[in-house]
């Protein structure tokens, strides 16, 4: 079973959804968590479209990277750029693996209607899923 921490800065959209995907297409290999810098909440629109997916995270909460420091990953994956830049050191022999992924809330502020917002997270949505999928295997190569 491979050990991944999903890393983002806020723990609030991005991370929670690999780590909803990661557990929901890959919990025969991969124990997935996530986890951020600082903690933003929950983000509403991440559940919603993540339901949409059939994919429930409503019971995730954000996470601040300090609470998890203590489980020995495989992979810290860090999946917005401030993170990896942040990135704090990790004992043992944790790899990590950087895929940038655009912010969904920040992509939607200028959307004129909620369904155009929501749009913005699920094109994202749906490139995590994708990356998720390749998962772990995409790591060795």
């Amino acid at each position: 079973m491979t050990r991944i921490l999903f890393l983002c800065t806020g723990n609030s959209c991005r991370s929670q959804m690999a780590e909803g995907w990661a557990r929901a297409l890959k919990s025969d290999v991969i124990e997935a968590y996530s986890a951020g810098i600082e903690t933003h909440g929950l983000n509403a629109e991440a559940v919603k479209v993540m339901a949409e997916a059939g994919v429930d995270i409503s019971r995730h909460r954000s996470k601040h990277i300090d609470e998890v420091k203590h489980i020995a990953f495989d992979w810290v994956i860090t999946v917005c750029d401030a993170a990896i830049e942040t990135c704090p050191v990790f004992p043992g022999k944790v790899k990590r693996y950087h895929t940038g992924f655009e912010d969904p809330p920040k992509a939607a502020k200028g959307a004129k209607t909620e369904e155009e917002a929501l749009g913005h997270y699920r094109r994202v949505r749906d490139q995590i899923k994708a990356f998720v999928e390749m998962l772990p295997d995409a790591l060795e190569s």
